[in-house]
């Protein structure tokens, strides 16, 4: 499902316009990228946790030459699924 599909459903499920639909997706998406960069966790019941992390400097190889080269530190995002979420998909594949 891309985004325009996921709009199309969000739309058909709250009744609202596709425009309207887009809109609210994007201030929530918005609103999450802001809280996590900040450093917050968004914490949705039943769906699941969106949080920042760390991960250290490390060392590769570039896997043309094979020559070590240094990876710096960076920041990620991390996304924990809920209870509800992960028994909801596990209860499909059954």
């Amino acid at each position: 499902m891309n985004k325009a599909e996921l709009v199309a459903a969000i739309a058909g499920e709250s009744e609202l316009s596709k425009a309207k639909a887009e809109h609210a997706l994007n201030a929530a998406l918005d609103t999450i990228k802001k809280a996590v960069t900040k450093g917050d966790n968004v914490q949705l019941i039943g769906f699941g946790t969106f949080s920042s992390g760390k991960r250290a400097a490390r060392v590769g190889r570039n896997p043309k030459t094979g020559e070590a080269i240094k990876i710096a530190a960076s920041k990620t995002v991390k996304f924990s699924a809920g209870k509800a979420f992960k028994d909801s998909v596990n209860k499909r594949k059954k």
